[in-house]
């Protein structure tokens, strides 16, 4: 057996870790701050500068909260482990002491009472005998229900440490892809320090050509959607106000809605709507699937301010299908069944994006097509598109953020 210090030991570095989790939120929840502050202000070469600073110190914090969630997890399946083997060791005691009271009981039971009566001096020794069989029995019973409710906690502990190693392995895997989004960040920062040589002029530039380049793929994919032509059957998607869909990221800033706003009313527009929402979000945070379904088409290929960037489309089940764009990664490939929370990629800011941000747009699943889209760069790449009929409301499906 093992020793119950060993076991509390561990629920101590398990608190301890704990704590230290707490402590690494609070550092998040404060650069998240500072980061929506930095996005509101003027974009100059300095605030640009800052956001990637801060983008840099975030995904840090980020990468050490996941650290130490992977060192909590691994104590809670140590303890676990101890725990499981300390189980099977008093079950097969109580095993052997149901085996022996087993063995003793067909003893009794293969002695007639007869013989039992002249096998003692006396009366009361016989009457005694069978009053310690019956507690025998009695015995027997206490043990088989014990050992039946340990066998249950066993399973349940196996349960819980295979979902612990679970949750370790996907653990794992978010932690590499952080440490390259935090490559892909520095490697941003020291990029645009060189093309703009620390001057602000040649970054305004930049960012005017980024704006051109922007407007030129909205008017492009307006046009090619003006082409496509989709009668939407009600009947075939859930109905408007019927919440399906998880919010894609844990903390919901929407930057800009559906439909007509304020923005979609400029010439990229042409007044036909944005086709989806845009949440403000820091680069390198994990973006998951609204729900459930099949991954069925991905883009990792980036050019230069060209179309959606990085992302992916998830089809579901009930005739609707999302659409998540600008990503820095993307961690899931085209054919892969994804469940409702799985991370599916990590915001950014690639394709025709002036800032970090993810856009998600939801369309009836019978209204998406494929096309090529051929960017300045020379680069053609797929892009989903379809017409304006189908795409549908986010805000419709989703519950009040």
């Amino acid at each position: 057996m093992y020793a119950a210090s060993e076991v509390e030991q561990l629920k101590s570095q398990i608190a301890d870790r704990n704590n230290r989790l707490k402590e690494i939120e609070a550092e998040i929840a404060k650069f998240q701050v500072a980061l929506q502050t930095t996005g509101n202000e003027k974009s100059t070469l300095q605030s640009a500068i800052n956001q990637l600073e801060l983008e840099r110190k975030k995904l840090q914090a980020d990468i050490s909260y996941t650290q130490n969630k992977i060192g909590a997890t691994d104590l809670e399946i140590s303890k676990l482990t101890i725990e499981i083997t300390d189980t099977e060791r008093t079950i097969e005691q109580n095993e052997a002491a149901i085996a022996e009271t087993l063995r003793r009981l067909d003893e009794a039971d293969t002695t007639s009472l007869i013989e039992a009566l002249l096998s003692h001096t006396n009366l009361a020794a016989f009457w005694t005998s069978i009053e310690e069989l019956e507690q025998v029995r009695e015995v027997m019973g206490d043990n088989v229900r014990t050992l039946t409710e340990e066998r249950e906690l066993l399973e349940q502990q196996h349960k819980e440490n295979t979902d612990r190693r679970s949750e370790l392995v996907d653990l794992k895997a978010q932690y590499t892809d952080q440490n390259t989004v935090l490559g892909q960040t520095r490697a941003e920062k020291d990029t645009l320090l060189e093309k703009t040589q620390q001057k602000e002029e040649i970054y305004q530039q930049l960012l005017s050509e980024r704006e051109a380049e922007k407007e030129k793929f909205e008017k492009e994919l307006r046009d090619l959607e003006a082409q496509l032509q989709f009668i939407l059957d009600p009947d075939s998607i859930p109905r408007s106000g019927t919440i399906v869909f998880d919010w894609p990221l844990d903390t919901v800033r929407i930057t800009q809605y559906f439909g007509d706003t304020a923005f979609s009313r400029t010439a990229a527009y042409r007044g036909n709507g944005h086709n989806g929402i845009d949440l403000g979000v820091s680069r390198g945070t994990p973006v998951k699937a609204a729900l459930a379904g099949k991954v069925v088409a991905i883009n990792t290929t980036v050019a230069s301010m060209c179309q959606y960037g990085k992302w992916v489309l998830i089809q579901h089940a009930n005739g609707l299908s999302t659409l998540y764009a600008h990503l820095s990664l993307v961690s899931v490939n085209a054919g892969d069944t994804v469940s409702t929370g799985e991370t599916i990629g990590y915001s950014g800011d690639t394709g025709y994006a002036t800032g970090p941000h993810l856009h998600f747009t939801v369309y009836a699943s019978q209204a998406v097509e494929f096309t090529q889209y051929t960017c300045n760069s020379g680069v053609t790449l797929t892009i989903p598109v379809s017409a304006f009929t189908g795409y549908l409301n986010p805000m419709d499906y989703l519950p009040i953020p």
